[in-house]
């Protein structure tokens, strides 16, 4: 029983920092990604959920990891890379890391998902892993520098609190909102065009991440001097957060549309 109990204590014990886009984003892109789902992938989601839902289930990859037979997948949400790379440099640095990372893990378990050989359980914990992982693709720090640790190593004051750049990022801007991740689907959802959300399911995994290592230049270079985050950060970055929550949940769909239907 003391055994079984360790990994949940770990688990409340453990920064906020940890969980990409924190749980309520999380949950919103899962949340968005059901209203994109068509007739048959939404019938082959069922069956694999059961009574879960794509919502609930967003969160199960940062639940388990403190598990021991799950300690190896800690690598499985990220992509760090060095800062600087242009486009060509960037997408052949995603293509030749052989390590585990959110990248080929994603290929990987996409693969395991479509395969209908394998068991039940192997599918169910596959589709749970790409549900995961899309968003933790969208989280711009996902996709940041491998030499302060996707932005855990720079250290930040946010509303009179001690965090880091990550950890801001993952939950504290989410959390200035105040909206349930049920309000805030409903809310970034029913404000997009039909053709914004064609344009954005176009786009390839390896353009995603891109696409977070861009955002998170960006925001590298808009971390105060002083440390200081004052009230001026959220109204300047909160749109770039709605629209990577938008974008990783119809995203989502269309991956599982093409995969299961």
């Amino acid at each position: 029983m003391r055994k079984r109990l360790l990994p949940l204590l770990l688990l409340f014990l453990t920064p906020l920092h940890l969980w990409a886009w924190g749980v309520d984003g999380h949950r919103a892109v899962g949340k968005i990604a059901e209203q994109h789902l068509s007739r048959k992938a939404r019938r082959e989601v069922q069956k694999l959920l059961g009574t879960e839902t794509l919502t609930l289930v967003s969160t199960w990859p940062d639940e388990i990891r403190y598990y021991p037979e799950y300690k190896d997948t800690a690598p499985w949400h990220y992509v760090n890379t060095p800062s600087g790379l242009t486009h060509d440099q960037y997408i052949q640095q995603l293509k030749a890391q052989t390590e585990p990372n959110a990248y080929n893990v994603l290929q990987t378990k996409l693969l395991e998902l479509k395969d209908t050989s394998k068991s039940q359980a192997e599918r169910l914990a596959a589709l749970k892993f790409v549900v995961h992982i899309v968003g933790d693709a969208h989280q711009p720090l996902h996709a940041g520098h491998a030499e302060d640790k996707g932005g855990n190593d720079i250290k930040l004051k946010y509303r009179g609190k001690d965090t880091n750049l990550h950890s801001l990022w993952d939950s504290g801007l989410l959390d200035y909102q105040g909206l349930t991740y049920t309000e805030m689907a409903t809310q970034y959802n029913q404000h997009l065009p039909h053709q914004q959300v064609r344009e954005w399911q176009k786009a390839m995994p390896e353009q995603w991440f891109w696409e977070s290592y861009q955002a998170s230049e960006q925001i590298y270079k808009d971390v105060p001097t002083d440390g200081d985050v004052d009230y001026k950060y959220y109204p300047a970055h909160s749109e770039l957060m709605k629209q990577r929550i938008e974008q990783a949940g119809v995203r989502l769909a269309e991956l599982l549309n093409k995969t299961l239907g």
